[in-house]
């Protein structure tokens, strides 16, 4: 029971963003339909209050479960000698960690260094930031104009 419950508090970081965005994606898709059936062939207006804050939820998902896919692939719970000698860096080695963008690098002594975190990782949190403070913002002019 006790490995269960450390597996599970380790994969939480990992697995509650797919929950949150997955379900949130689908009630702003069903919340989108439905107001597109009501509204008819209306002009085009800016998004509502709720559909704003959906997105941003979405946004906000992705961007953090981006995040800790980063963290989790430099090896956090590892020593920096095993997680670098998994990937086949040398023996002398440094490990580097950056926070922003997520980065963890085992660099050996001649320079070269081996990326640990996967390439997708740091434009999907730079999209879903992106996509979080343009949906704070459509949701604040939103609200203005009512």
């Amino acid at each position: 029971m006790a490995e269960f419950t450390f597996v599970a508090l380790a994969l939480a970081p990992l697995v509650a963003p797919v929950v949150i965005l997955t379900a949130t994606a689908v009630l702003l898709v069903r919340w989108v339909r439905r107001r597109m059936r009501a509204n008819g062939a209306r002009r085009r207006r800016l998004p509502d209050v709720v559909t704003c804050g959906m997105a941003a939820v979405a946004a906000a998902a992705a961007a953090y479960g981006a995040y800790g896919v980063g963290v989790f692939s430099g090896g956090v719970w590892q020593q920096p000698d095993e997680f670098c000698a998994l990937h086949g860096v040398a023996a002398d080695r440094i490990v580097t960690r950056q926070t922003l963008p997520v980065s963890a690098r085992c660099v050996t002594a001649d320079g070269v260094g081996t990326e640990l975190v996967p390439s997708w990782v740091n434009p999907v949190i730079d999209a879903g930031l992106a996509v979080l403070a343009v949906a704070i913002l459509l949701g604040v002019l939103a609200r203005v104009r009512r």
